[in-house]
């Protein structure tokens, strides 16, 4: 392409909120305002310089802060709504933008399975179709057919819950460390994963700001640049039995949802997976990481065990993955927050910022969101230079 349609945007502020199993005092709207009002203190920004907002519940921000009228798009998943607004800033519809969501409040039965792992279709509620099965009937597929032992599933798992161990904002900060062998040992949830395969349940908010380059100048922080993003989708999330082989166009398959966002991704920013240093990846569960290795490119297609087991995703390893504990260990907001955590952790990662587990002079991070059990994988390529 002639120019980079994100040559003038950065990532100027971001924010998580204290995360916790529960955040007494708070619901969604409160923890989302807190969130939104330290992404734009991050940046050092005012409500009164957003022109802006992106997100289902930005609108209660606008009104709170009488900051309207503004362009707004209710867009809330996490990247895809992260992109809506750098493309609202390359249009020139807006010149700093708000992303912010949050979750508390409404979940607190935690004998229960989560509101979103509770589907209401027909064909899958009745046969116990909650999450840990969907994402677990790809998992056994990919074993099946290419020999992934479970061994590797339990050094993803290990590996991210032991990041999120030494993490002190992780909610399971201190729960650790594990070896494999924990893993394996913890208590069948759905074969092949074990309990430490899956994902916790909790609280929090997050925030970002995005910014016109000319309006980045007079952030508080080296500015972030978006690289490349895109989204794959395959069907509508928790609805229909996931298949590997569910056929979409061109020949692709369900089980390998992800693969056109990610080299429309590269494509776009002129990259490739040995430009990537630090790997922010999604992980609702162990083998999602496995997964997406192989969906990416990172390599072909069944030696993702072997790359894990390599050492490749630990601390110091060729690229490190999911920093913080990710959705294992750090934090599972609900709704729309653990979606935007990723993107949160490669700008502190770019920014050379993380507290804990900083990847030493990484200039490119690939963040992700989404599946291959919820039939949909969302890609971004952040970089320290402005593309």
């Amino acid at each position: 392409m002639a120019s980079h349609p994100f040559h003038d945007v950065a990532i100027v502020g971001v924010h998580n909120t204290a995360q916790a199993k529960v955040l007494e005092g708070h619901d969604a709207r409160s923890i989302t305002l807190e969130a939104a009002l330290g992404a734009l203190d991050d940046a050092g920004f005012a409500p009164g310089d957003v022109d802006g907002v992106v997100g289902p519940t930005t609108a209660d921000f606008l009104y709170q802060s009488r900051g309207g009228p503004m362009w707004r798009s209710t867009s809330g998943f996490g990247i895809p709504a992260l992109l809506d607004g750098a493309m609202a800033i390359a249009c020139g519809l807006a010149s700093v933008v708000l992303y912010a969501t949050g979750g508390a409040g409404s979940y607190r039965d935690r004998s229960a399975t989560a509101p979103w792992t509770r589907p209401t279709n027909e064909y899958v509620l009745p046969f116990g179709m909650f999450t840990a099965a969907e994402f677990a009937l790809m998992a056994r597929r990919h074993m099946h057919t290419y020999g992934t032992p479970p061994e590797a599933l339990a050094h993803v798992a290990a590996t991210i819950r032991n990041n999120g161990h030494v993490n002190p904002a992780a909610v399971f900060a201190g729960r650790g460390p594990y070896t494999d062998q924990d893993i394996l040992d913890s208590r069948m949830v759905a074969d092949p994963f074990h309990l430490l395969d899956c994902a916790i349940n909790s609280e929090g908010g997050s925030a970002l700001v995005l910014a016109r380059a000319d309006r980045a100048t007079a952030a508080a922080r080296a500015p972030v640049w978006i690289l490349g993003g895109t989204t794959d989708h395959v069907g509508p999330a928790y609805q229909h039995p996931p298949s590997w082989d569910l056929p979409g166009r061109d020949g692709s398959v369900a089980g390998w949802v992800g693969r056109r966002a990610a080299a429309q991704s590269f494509a776009m920013a002129g990259l490739g997976p040995d430009d990537v240093d630090v790997c922010e990846f999604y992980d609702p569960f162990s083998f999602e990481i496995i997964r997406q290795f192989e969906a990416f490119g990172f390599c072909d297609e069944g030696e993702g065990a072997d790359l894990v087991l390599s050492g490749a995703i630990e601390p110091g390893g060729r690229w490190p993955v999911t920093t913080d504990g990710g959705l294992l260990s750090f934090s599972h907001g609900g709704g729309a927050v653990q979606m935007v955590q990723r993107v949160i952790r490669g700008v502190h990662q770019l920014r050379g910022e993380c507290a804990t587990m900083q990847v030493a002079d990484a200039e490119v991070a690939m963040c992700s969101g989404g599946g291959s059990g919820a039939l949909f994988n969302d890609v971004m390529l952040l970089g320290k230079e402005r593309p």
